[in-house]
């Protein structure tokens, strides 16, 4: 490390309560998400909340709960970009707001709407070149490296990784330290049904495959279905523990790739202590700002995409219901509409939309004639590919209504196949 950087650095360590020396009335403050959420900084944050007066914490997913998120600051208010388990109930109580967006526009919105003054981060220690990397999760905190400071708290067990997430001392107006355990997600425990959904996907991803695929007991079956295969590639929002095997057993190399080709594109990792361990300073994975990986223009670069998301609800025009029932929200949209668009955009990309037909006891329908009032359409019809229950695969592109209708009601539970074909009928869509 050289003299002036060295210099830099020391110049720059700070204790967590510095922060407040570039927080003002009215302050907008962006702060990372999942394990790049900057605990130390928003703790001294609350703690002086008696002195803060109409500041905002926008956040994209909260990883705990906290005082701040219930309300309970009044001169610090939560602002949440997807709802997690930390928020929900207090937004449904009027605690915090949350911001309607696709995910790769969220950088954007914040620009245009937010105009943070501020970025709060968890990083990785900095080499000695004097950078600093957001490790897990650029998302959208990385699109504004050069554009907006930085007050970062660095956490000696947040992997070091590449790409465009790195964040030069010179970018940091203050550091602070921490030792926190990277929060790992639990291994999803598959049902029959999860299984059936992964066979039915993952025989219609080819070798040379470039996959955007979730977290959960579904991706993770797909993933683990698919070492019979070769040369596939990554280009997805969240990279997950599931990949990893695929990796190390020569499945997923990015050969085929049509952009980055040889490396795997992501913009957040979740997973286990493993998948931690994996990227840690790999030069194969590369994170970069959401407004790159989700922008369905770059998505469609890639002409073999295969993208597969999780839905609560589908009606018989395809609308996917993915982030609520109802009015009662459990997350946002994210990525979903992103990659939909993206791979129908592309040359040979397709898009798979997973649910089970029914819930856990089976008394009541996931494929539905209507959407329930007041749910929120996260995928619209006109960009739904196709939709997987563990009882087949319906192909909704360029289908009429009718044809659309009867393949979704050919996937549904055989319970309420007859009723769904009333009501077809009697909505005059068969």
């Amino acid at each position: 490390m050289t003299p002036g950087v060295q210099d830099m650095i020391a110049a720059a360590r700070r204790p967590a309560e510095a922060v407040l020396e570039h927080v003002g009335p009215g302050s907008q403050i962006v702060a990372n998400s999942s394990n790049g959420d900057p605990a130390t900084v928003l703790d001294a944050l609350e703690a002086a909340g008696d002195r803060l007066d109409g500041v905002r914490v926008h956040q994209m997913l909260a990883p705990r709960p906290r005082p701040s998120i219930e309300g309970k600051i009044p001169g610090l208010r939560h602002v949440s970009w997807f709802l997690s388990p930390a928020t929900r109930d207090a937004f449904r109580a009027g605690h915090c707001d949350l911001v309607p967006n696709n995910f790769s526009d969220v950088p954007r919105l914040m620009r245009r709407s937010v105009r943070p003054d501020l970025v709060i981060a968890s990083v990785s220690p900095p080499d000695r070149h004097g950078y600093f990397s957001l490790g897990t999760d650029a998302t959208y905190s990385a699109a504004f490296i050069g554009e907006v400071p930085f007050f970062v708290e660095v956490n000696a067990r947040m992997p070091r990784t590449f790409g465009g997430n790195q964040l030069h001392i010179s970018d940091v107006v203050g550091w602070c330290e921490a030792d926190r355990a990277m929060a790992e997600l639990p291994t999803p425990v598959a049902t029959d049904r999860d299984r059936a959904i992964a066979a039915l996907v993952a025989e219609r991803i080819p070798d040379g495959a470039t996959l955007q695929i979730g977290i959960g007991a579904v991706p993770d079956m797909v993933l683990a279905s698919l070492h019979g295969h070769r040369e596939l590639g990554v280009h997805s929002e969240v990279f997950g523990t599931g990949f990893v095997d695929l990796v190390e057993a020569g499945v997923v190399t990015g050969t085929r790739k049509a952009t980055h080709r040889g490396k795997i594109v992501t913009t957040s990792a979740l997973g286990s202590q493993r998948l931690f361990d994996f990227i840690a300073d790999n030069g194969g994975v590369e994170f970069h700002p959401v407004d790159h990986t989700n922008d369905p223009w770059n998505i469609a670069r890639e002409p073999l995409i295969r993208s597969v998301n999780a839905t609560l609800e589908v009606d018989f025009l395809g609308q996917c219901a993915s982030e609520s029932l109802g009015s009662q929200y459990f997350s946002s949209s994210g990525g979903q509409p992103d990659f939909a668009r993206g791979a129908i955009m592309a040359e040979d990309g397709a898009a798979f939309i997973v649910l089970h037909s029914a819930t856990h006891d089976d008394t009541v329908s996931r494929i539905v004639p209507q959407l329930q009032p007041g749910a929120a359409v996260t995928t619209f019809k006109n960009i739904v590919d196709h939709v997987v229950t563990e009882y087949g695969v319906a192909e909704l592109r360029g289908a009429s209504v009718a044809e659309r209708t009867s393949r979704l009601i050919a996937i549904a539970h055989p319970n309420f196949r007859d009723e769904l074909t009333a009501q077809a009928r009697a909505m005059g869509y068969l």
